[in-house]
């Protein structure tokens, strides 16, 4: 495993993944192209985010869980659309919040869920 540092927040990767930092964030995909797994951050000018500031990303009628990752805490959901099998993480630590989205073909479901959890429960704040 490798460790992934991006900025205020680091995770443990795998030796199959592999990480690219684009204009919105990082991708990581593994080497059998089944998924990919995208991660944004915003952060607060002043003060530190709560679980109570995640509603106002919540979708209309989406269910969603309480998680514990890492050094993140947040809300998680999974979903279909259009072919897709989606899981959807909003997670925050200090000044940060994370937007995670795991996506995949619909047929390929679950395939990448345990090494995508694992990723994901090494998540690190590193605050300056």
């Amino acid at each position: 495993m490798r460790v992934l540092e991006a900025g205020d927040w680091s995770l443990l990767l795998p030796s199959e993944w592999q990480a690219e930092r684009d204009d919105d964030g990082i991708v990581i995909g593994d080497r059998d192209g089944i998924g990919c797994l995208e991660i944004s951050e915003l952060r607060r000018e002043t003060g530190e985010f709560s679980a109570g500031d995640l509603e106002q990303f919540r979708e209309a009628g989406q269910p969603w869980d309480s998680v514990s990752l890492g050094s993140f805490e947040g809300r998680a959901s999974a979903f279909s659309e259009d072919g897709a099998s989606i899981r959807e993480w909003f997670l925050h630590a200090g000044d940060l919040l994370l937007f995670v989205t795991y996506s995949c073909d619909e047929e390929n479901r679950g395939m990448d869920d345990a090494a995508v959890d694992d990723m994901l429960s090494t998540l690190r704040y590193l605050p300056e």
